[in-house]
């Protein structure tokens, strides 16, 4: 059988490699529940982080178009509006939606967590 591979180094292949594949974080096994809830909390936070990171990118762009465009082209705020106060327009937006975002994100995740948490006592 010239090209084939025998079927003993197959198979010891197939459960090396099915042995060096780590699980998803949502396919752990069963934890206590204090492991449970830490692992629900880290998952909720980064969830925040990540929907806020995305918030603050869209409200930076969107804030950072006007406010450079307006300096431009209208005589009050290219008089009064220096560098600092652009950034600090542009900044301000881009931190409020952050936060925002970010702490919704996490509350929502913690309440369909307790929601999950007390379907599982009834």
């Amino acid at each position: 059988m010239t090209g084939s591979i025998p079927s003993e180094l197959s198979k010891s292949w197939r459960a090396r490699r099915e042995s060096l594949l780590i699980p998803s974080p949502a396919e752990k096994p069963r934890l206590s529940f204090e492991q449970q809830r830490a692992f629900n909390t880290k998952q909720c936070t980064e969830e925040g982080v990540w929907a806020g990171l995305k918030a603050a990118a869209i409200a930076g762009a969107a804030s950072a178009v006007p406010t450079l465009v307006g300096v431009r082209v209208i005589p009050w705020a290219k008089a009064n509006l220096n560098y600092t106060a652009q950034a600090l327009i542009i900044s301000s937006a881009a931190i409020a939606a952050y936060f925002i975002v970010a702490d919704k994100t996490i509350l929502e995740c913690a309440r369909r967590n307790t929601q999950a948490n007390f379907d599982k006592l009834k």
